[in-house]
């Protein structure tokens, strides 16, 4: 399949899809972090292109609920509209099979309910973190591997949070970045499930591909 993945710089979906075989690019406003098929640009400028499939992860900044409360302390919706403009961009796109994902975010009131919600402690990591999953054409993702939590005082807590339940990720410059990159394991689980094995993989193994 031709897979886009949008609105990333890592590499880590786009290379998940790339080592099953199939043909994927990633495009971001940022450089890829990783050597591999990468247009550095809009995102608008390649939505023309005959791709079977899409994985968007357009940036939170001015959707995730955790921030929309600054908008009435002085930063005002405009951003927030825009955000949203581009949400319906990216949904909307001429691509048959489409899949947005968003934290916790206001564009399941301003537009649709998602779909799905995974936590990383589904797909083999011992994190939590809520990710909405909006999709087109797409059945919704399989758990692969869970991860128990330890519990403090009746509650579930995994390795990345407080006993308080707050995120341990301390403030820096590229805080940002390490929270939205999508965790490996739900990035093969996105790869596997919704591209499949072309074969490379199972070659690898010295397995048949049927």
């Amino acid at each position: 399949m031709r897979v886009l993945v949008g609105c990333e710089y890592s590499g880590v979906v786009r290379d998940a899809f790339l080592s099953r075989g199939h043909d994927a690019i990633s495009c971001d406003l940022l450089p890829t972090e990783r050597p591999g098929p990468h247009y550095q640009g809009d995102i608008s400028e390649m939505l023309s292109e005959p791709f079977d499939l899409a994985i968007f992860h357009p940036p939170c900044t001015y959707l995730c609920v955790s921030g929309i409360h600054w908008n009435n302390r002085g930063r005002g919706w405009e951003e927030t509209e825009k955000a949203l403009d581009f949400v319906r961009l990216l949904m909307g796109a001429n691509i048959p099979r489409i899949a947005l994902e968003n934290p916790v975010s206001i564009i399941s009131s301003k537009i649709r309910k998602p779909d799905q919600i995974i936590q990383p402690h589904q797909f083999g990591h011992d994190a939590s973190k809520s990710t909405s999953l909006w999709l087109k054409n797409l059945p919704k993702l399989r758990p692969t591997e869970n991860v128990p939590p330890r519990m403090v005082n009746g509650k579930p807590r995994w390795a990345n949070q407080t006993d308080g339940g707050q995120n341990k990720l301390a403030p820096s410059e590229d805080r940002w970045k390490l929270r939205s990159t999508t965790y490996q394991g739900i990035a093969e689980a996105i790869a596997m499930q919704w591209g499949g094995d072309t074969g490379r993989q199972a070659a690898k193994k010295g397995e048949t591909f049927r």
